[in-house]
């Protein structure tokens, strides 16, 4: 009897060995020469998106065609299609010039493609990334029991918070919610934090309304006089607060809240303290910045997201915790079919997620071969460069809103520029660099921040001159 066989492997999808060789050598070779392209090009997009749908349309994907065509096309539309965050004259957002060691660890993860829910099935993934999470809690100072896990951005490890939050303030609202509290459950935050915890508030099924945004000092900072009055007139009006959150580097000028007054209430109040360090807790690599997060040490758990300042690709953030007992009972399941159940190791037994990538390799390849101290110069430097814009700007006539020790600059330009936002639109659309308009303390910002590793000298003129209106 002839025994059973199976069709080919797809070769378009599974190619032999040579061909996969050839292919990731001229793609190597293909996406180097684009991104010298980027760096030397407009920071914004240059493509003429009513072409580009009418393109996407004759991909109706009954033609197959070659592997480099579509990669080809693929790569040509990026270089021309999305803002340039590895462009060095991207002063922008929090998103980072992607560090090489970051962008290796994708092509490992990806070639490899390990499934992090469990330590039975990815042994070696799932201690590597325990093994950096502890090594941020050292330099934290959270102590030796801190736990943790990697996620896929910070609203994600802010959310994840917040659900411990919930879980400590009552021992039955693992299993009955909201509905165990005697009221509304609220948490707090100061009026420059990140939007994203409306969101998150919403997600959690707490409501919007759940946030509580505490005024600041009039310098950026959560006011802890203002938070103090605003938990205690909501305890008397019935409500539960369960959490206070410190934001250590505000979106809108990089202001760090008063971490050790805010620890001091919430320890008199018996609330979780979370520190929101998602773009400034990269100071901690920095052993000369480091101190600037005093207090963070006594928070109940915090939040870093290394794809801002520590330079990995997108998205990974880290969710570190002091208490590791809240995330066992935050996020404990139980199923057959999982290869094992191991409480406090196994990824989906501890986090939001179930299956996930390989997300930590990216931070662990650039600590290994920088170190901290690689890190922390790569952290000190985005500051250089902000100075080094905030010195041409003051002396051409700019005033500097913010005091931040991050690498954040809220300007404010003379008259004769016009008003912020038609300026920032003005240079976005110049494509000679990116910034953004923001509100720091009601008035209108021009924001900066050092993203690249790679910024030059010639890089801060050039956007100095755009933003002078220099040709």
């Amino acid at each position: 009897m002839k025994p059973p066989s199976l069709p080919d492997a797809v070769p378009a999808l599974f190619p032999n060995p040579a061909e996969r060789r050839r292919i990731g050598d001229w793609l190597t070779i293909e996406l180097d020469a684009a991104l010298e392209r980027v760096k030397a090009g407009p920071v914004t997009p240059t493509v003429d998106m009513q072409k580009f749908r009418a393109e996407l349309e004759t991909f109706d994907f009954e033609q197959p065609q070659p592997l480099e065509d579509a990669l080809r096309w693929a790569i040509e539309r990026l270089e021309h299609g999305i803002v340039q965050m590895s462009n060095p004259r991207y002063f922008g957002l929090f998103n980072p010039g992607a560090s090489f060691p970051a962008q290796c660890a994708d092509r490992l993860a990806s070639s490899f493609n390990p499934q992090l829910a469990s330590s039975a099935s990815s042994p070696v993934p799932v201690a590597l990334e325990g093994h950096v999470i502890r090594a941020v809690a050292r330099r934290a100072a959270f102590g030796d029991e801190a736990t943790g896990h990697f996620a896929t951005g910070g609203s994600e490890a802010n959310y994840t918070a917040l659900i411990c939050a919930l879980t400590a303030a009552h021992p039955k609202y693992s299993v009955d919610g909201v509905r165990t509290f005697s009221g509304p459950a609220l948490f707090y935050t100061s009026r420059d934090c990140h939007i994203a915890w409306l969101k998150i508030a919403h997600q959690a099924g707490v409501g919007r309304s759940a946030l509580r945004l505490v005024d600041t000092d009039g310098r950026g900072r959560m006011d802890p006089e203002a938070l103090r009055r605003a938990i205690e007139a909501d305890r008397a009006a019935g409500a539960v607060p369960v959490m206070i959150v410190g934001t250590a580097g505000t979106t809108s000028g990089g202001m760090i809240d008063p971490l050790h007054a805010c620890a001091d209430i919430a320890e008199r109040q018996s609330l979780w303290f979370h520190v929101d360090a998602a773009w400034g807790g990269a100071a901690l690599a920095s052993d000369r910045l480091r101190g600037v997060l005093a207090g963070i040490e006594r928070a109940d758990s915090m939040t870093i997201d290394a794809h801002k300042w520590l330079a990995t690709t997108m998205g990974c953030a880290l969710f570190i915790t002091r208490r590791p007992d809240l995330l066992s009972e935050a996020f404990h399941a139980s199923t057959s079919f999982m290869p094992s159940s191991i409480s406090g190791v196994d990824p989906y037994l501890n986090s939001v997620q179930w299956s996930r990538r390989f997300l930590g390799l990216r931070l662990f390849l650039a600590l290994a071969t920088a170190g901290w101290e690689g890190l922390g110069d790569h952290v000190e430097r985005g500051v250089e460069v902000i100075e080094c814009v905030k010195g041409r700007l003051i002396a051409s006539g700019w005033r500097i809103a913010n005091d931040s020790p991050l690498a954040v600059l809220a300007a404010i330009p003379p008259a004769a520029l016009g008003d912020v936002r038609t300026l920032v639109r003005r240079v976005v659309a110049s494509g000679r660099a990116w910034i953004a308009a923001a509100t720091y303390e009601g008035q209108d910002v021009v924001r900066i921040c050092a993203t690249n590793g790679e910024t030059a000298l010639a890089d801060v003129d050039a956007l100095v001159a755009a933003l002078n209106g220099i040709p």
